[in-house]
């Protein structure tokens, strides 16, 4: 039988509790984003997709698995996050010079089709750094109460397999180098662009990202980075 120290306990329920917090602050942010959220719902033909994918070959690799490590592993990738993210690339809320220029043609059920023929294939995976991944796996599976960081799992999944139906991206086997350079940008506020207000154009989830990728320190981020490559 397990016996779990008071204090474990304790530092759960907080990052539970800070977890749900955030989610609740998350789901007021950003009204401007409504009308992508819809879009990134909306229902994409996987078949279309197949055919209009070419181009995406050239840099994500077969199948969406890319072998530069700069380049995202797009995968199995929920139809909804990639989306919205291509939308935000498309329509200039997400500074992104490489793929800003081949996604601008896209109509919205391009878009649509694109990600539902991502999200039927299957990540093939790296092998994770031993120096750091189980630095990571504790800060993913367990977060830090102490910090304000909550599990990543909360959102991501056990194994890293996102939450479509929420919109929260698949993170298994992603590259490392790719996954460090997008916690630093949101550590940053650089992801994305923002408007006459001054308000991020992103959607609630990555209001919520922008607040904890701000507590990592650099070691956090590539430790987490680690463990998602060899994630499977």
């Amino acid at each position: 039988m397990t016996t779990y120290k008071p204090t474990a306990i304790r530092a759960a329920r907080i990052t539970a509790l800070i977890a749900a917090s955030m989610a609740a602050l998350a789901s007021l942010a950003a009204p401007a984003m409504a009308a992508e959220t819809a879009k990134a719902a909306a229902t994409g033909s996987a078949e279309a997709g197949a055919a209009k994918s070419a181009t995406c070959l050239a840099c994500h690799g077969p199948n969406g698995n890319s072998v530069n490590p700069e380049w995202p592993v797009i995968a199995g990738q929920n139809a909804r996050y990639m989306a919205e993210q291509i939308t935000l690339i498309r329509d200039g809320k997400r500074p992104n010079l490489l793929m800003a220029p081949i996604v601008k043609g896209l109509s919205d059920q391009d878009i649509l089709d694109i990600a539902a023929y991502f999200a039927t294939q299957t990540p093939t995976g790296h092998e994770a750094d031993p120096s750091f991944w189980q630095a990571g796996e504790k800060l993913y599976r367990g977060g830090d109460a102490a910090r304000g960081i909550p599990a990543c799992l909360a959102c991501h999944g056990p194994v890293g397999r996102g939450n479509p139906a929420a919109g929260y991206p698949a993170l298994r086997a992603q590259h490392a180098v790719y996954a460090v350079k997008q916690l630093s940008d949101y550590a940053g506020d650089l992801r994305y662009t923002k408007d006459e207000k001054g308000h991020v154009q992103a959607g609630p989830n990555s209001q919520m990202m922008l607040a904890i990728a701000a507590r990592l320190t650099a070691e956090d981020r590539r430790n987490l980075a680690s463990y998602i490559q060899g994630m499977r």
